[in-house]
Order: structure tokens, then C-alpha cells, then sequence
């Protein structure tokens, strides 16, 4: 069975974030590698206020990743998350393998090439600026 792509957003405890940044984050990467997944991206999005206190916390840390995991096993990894007390929130998407390069490339911060015949930043329907 072929492996899909997944983006997963973790809301972060920030407290225990800001104890041991590289433990708590650490432990998405752990639990994909655990279920024989693989990240493709990783990183911190924002830490900010949240919108209505989760468990009694006003603030959470944003994380962001890019994971290739067998569907099959994406119950193992929900369920690994939710008995997880550094996850306050957490959401996974499946994405289209044709735009999942571009995603890992704009996460990773990477420059992103347009597809031939078209110029980055030109809308559609509107002709490419002149140089």
C-alpha cells in the first residue's frame, strides 16, 4: 500500500514548549517514525494567543508538518496524539500527491519554481509582467 502525504497542525502546550523546545516537538516526529512514517517538514508556525482557553491554557505554540504515512495507520498516530498531554489540538489533511512538492517546498522555505510557460506572481488570466 502506497504511503500518503499528510500535513498535521499541532497546537502546543507553550509552556512545556518553552521548557524543553526540541522534547515536545520532538515527540510528532517520534510517533511518525514509530508507525513507519517519514517527515518531510517540521517546524514552528506561530506561538500565539488562542481564540478560547483549551484545558485552562490562553496561549499555544503552532506547529507545523509535512508526513508521509500509510492511511492505515493514521487511527495509530490519532490516537497516540490524544493520550499525548504536550497536544493541547491537533489536525491531519491528506493531500494531493501533485501539489504535495509544493507545499513541502513553501513549509521548508524553499523557492518554489512556477510551472513552464508561467511567470511567478502573474494572476491568472493576466499576461506575465515584462522585464
Amino acid at each position: 500500500m502506497a504511503a500518503n502525504v499528510y500535513e498535521g497542525l499541532f497546537i502546543l502546550d507553550s509552556n512545556r514548549y518553552a521548557r524543553d523546545p526540541s522534547g515536545v516537538a520532538g515527540q510528532i516526529q517520534e510517533h511518525v517514525e514509530k508507525l513507519g512514517g517519514e517527515i518531510l517538514v517540521s517546524r514552528m508556525w506561530i506561538e500565539q494567543r488562542l481564540a478560547y482557553p483549551i484545558n485552562g491554557h490562553r496561549k499555544g505554540t503552532y506547529w507545523l508538518t509535512y508526513f508521509r504515512l500509510e492511511s492505515t495507520k493514521l487511527t495509530d498516530l490519532t490516537y497516540q496524539c490524544n493520550i499525548n498531554d504536550n497536544f493541547l489540538r491537533f489536525l491531519f489533511v491528506k493531500h494531493d500527491p501533485r501539489i504535495v512538492d509544493m507545499l513541502v517546498a513553501h513549509a521548508d522555505g524553499s523557492a518554489v519554481e512556477a510551472p513552464e510557460g508561467e511567470e511567478a506572481g502573474a494572476e491568472e488570466g493576466e499576461p506575465a509582467a515584462a522585464e
